[in-house]
């Protein structure tokens, strides 16, 4: 998996559904835990990254200009969707486009 933190458009294009376990104070397995006031409670066993439902989606947690330079205010806390999205995956182009975005080259061996 290739770890990106530059373009920013995965966080302006995907709903980030997880486990409450992950929020802070539960059994999140790295850093404190995703900020419970940064999440949306979706039923007993899912909670979202706010900012992530919306027709036009930007998640709370990502701070600057999409394509330009952006960071995570969450990073060491993100949730586990954020921390397996892979810039080797068609999806990782898909948000690019709908950022405005050009495409990544991707290497055969990601698609398989």
């Amino acid at each position: 998996m290739t770890i990106c933190q530059t373009c920013g458009a995965c966080c302006a294009s995907f709903r980030v559904d997880f486990h409450p376990a992950e929020l802070a104070g539960g059994a999140f397995p790295w850093g404190a835990g995703v900020p419970p006031a940064m999440t949306l409670p979706l039923t007993a066993n899912m909670v979202r990254m706010a900012g992530t439902d919306g027709k036009v989606s930007r998640c709370v947690a990502l701070i600057g200009e999409i394509g330009q330079q952006v960071a995570c205010s969450i990073y060491d806390e993100r949730p586990s969707p954020c921390r397996e999205f892979d810039i080797e995956h068609e999806a990782c182009n898909r948000a690019r486009q709908r950022c405005g975005l050009e495409r990544l080259p991707i290497s055969n061996e990601s698609q398989q």
